[in-house]
């Protein structure tokens, strides 16, 4: 695949066979100018081409697909239960993060969109399904409970995206894609988008696109000039006040770990240092990371530790560092992680932890991941850690721990880990505003930068 040439001047998303009415509705919400995923794509979206889509997170995928996806369902209501446009992604905070992105514009359409994901009621969603839906953005898992128990029908999908595709081949989610989409029409329309195109992913290309027409915006490593990566060197019982420092710093910062036990020890353990911090995996109930969330979105709570899977989806602006507290095996897992900073030509750092016994193996994950490393040995009080990270001593004046949920607490779905940062799903307020088919005065919102996420 070739990686596609900028041009010169960038095109309007006018030019690029946008309807006008979404073309105002973007105006409104200040994106003028699409990003290069985007002016690559959509005209062939909007001719019903197929589409393979290679695009880093951040680069503005989901207004990629998404803008040509409603500009083709433009004009015709869903039957009841019968979406006609399909969003499958990983996880459901890509889900919400999706349906954030397009409801204002599709709601300038005229058309509904609504998220299925697991976690919340079936009966939201079935109500939700039952009034009509005409893009349904859902995750594999919940979206097949709907099938089986009749209340959603692919039918008359004539168009679906598969989002991420790559980490859904990671997740074990494939053979459930394949057979969600043997349930769509053959012929209808598919784009897919990953960041890395080899093994089950080709094979799916290879099954259900037809003739795709590629496009690239950047190759699979971390090449964004913004973000600046460095190994941490230090030892292993310096790590606990090392961690700590780092996370007293000033900013929005998100700190990985491997497993869900050590995302409460260490998050338990940065609130007793002084530290606001909120743990996120996929254990957690619903209403407790939809607070959570929430709560590192606006600030309130400026750190968040996190596994990986339930940190798939989450885009934040001004998320300045990543901390990489347990480092990645994988060098997908480390782009992914790393990827949360850096957003939309914000600047970023990613720092990554490594005790004695870690050096080796860090030191080639990163050469695979083709990142550009600074290293330095580290101590607690250390001046050039701080000069790099913003890290100082905590106050160690604890900070009370989140309150327990008031919501009654849902079942989760597996093998879906992840969460949904707002109340947007179907069945809920976002649904029901919805419901009411608004026209196109509505404005979009939400999108700080011009191409959106």
């Amino acid at each position: 695949m070739n990686d596609a040439k900028p041009s010169s001047p960038q095109p309007t998303f006018a030019a690029l066979g946008l309807p006008p009415l979404l073309v105002q509705a973007l105006n409104r919400a200040g994106i003028g100018e699409p990003f290069p995923i985007q002016a690559a794509t959509i005209p062939d979206v909007l001719a019903g081409r197929d589409v393979l889509g290679r695009a880093p997170t951040g680069s503005g995928k989901t207004l990629a697909f998404g803008l040509g996806m409603l500009a083709r369902l433009a004009g015709a209501p869903s039957r009841p239960r019968h979406p006609r446009g399909l969003v499958l992604a990983p996880t459901r905070e890509l889900a919400a993060q999706i349906e954030r992105a397009l409801d204002d514009p599709a709601t300038a359409l005229g058309l509904r969109v609504a998220s299925m994901v697991g976690g919340v009621p079936m009966k939201r969603q079935t109500d939700a399904l039952a009034r009509g839906v005409d893009l349904l953005v859902a995750t594999p898992g919940r979206l097949a409970d709907h099938l089986a128990q009749g209340t959603a029908n692919l039918s008359d999908v004539a168009i679906t995206t598969l989002d991420e595709a790559d980490h859904m081949a990671d997740m074990g989610f494939l053979p459930q894609v394949t057979k969600l989409l043997d349930r769509t029409p053959a012929d209808s329309q598919r784009l897919l988008f990953s960041a890395t195109l080899d093994g089950e992913v080709d094979k799916l290309v290879r099954r259900y696109l037809k003739n795709p027409v590629p496009h690239a915006t950047a190759p699979p490593v971390a090449s964004v000039s913004t973000m600046t990566h460095h190994l941490l060197f230090l030892r292993k019982a310096d790590k606990r006040d090392i961690t700590a420092e780092i996370a007293a710093r000033n900013g929005r910062t998100i700190m990985f770990v491997r497993t869900k036990y050590t995302v409460d020890r260490v998050a338990k353990q940065l609130r007793a240092a002084g530290i606001a911090a909120g743990a996120l995996h996929g254990g957690k109930a619903q209403g407790n990371r939809t607070r959570t969330l929430a709560a590192f979105s606006d600030g309130s709570t400026p750190v968040l530790v996190a596994t990986d899977v339930a940190a798939r989806g989450i885009h934040v602006d001004g998320v300045s560092l990543v901390v990489h507290i347990d480092p990645p095996a994988d060098p997908k897992d480390y782009l992914h992680r790393a990827g949360r900073t850096a957003r939309a030509g914000e600047e970023g750092v990613v720092v990554t932890l490594v005790t004695e016994d870690e050096r080796d193996d860090v030191t080639k994950m990163t050469r695979k991941a083709g990142v550009k490393v600074d290293t330095m040995d580290v101590r607690p009080g250390d001046r050039r850690m701080a000069a790099l990270t913003g890290s100082r001593k905590p106050t160690g004046v604890p900070v009370p721990a989140p309150t327990a949920p008031t919501t009654p607490h849902v079942r989760e779905e597996q093998p879906e880990r992840g969460s949904h940062p707002r109340k947007r799903n179907a069945g809920g307020a976002g649904a029901r505003r919805r419901g009411r088919r608004p026209g196109p005065a509505a404005t979009p919102h939400g999108h700080r930068h011009r191409g959106g996420n």
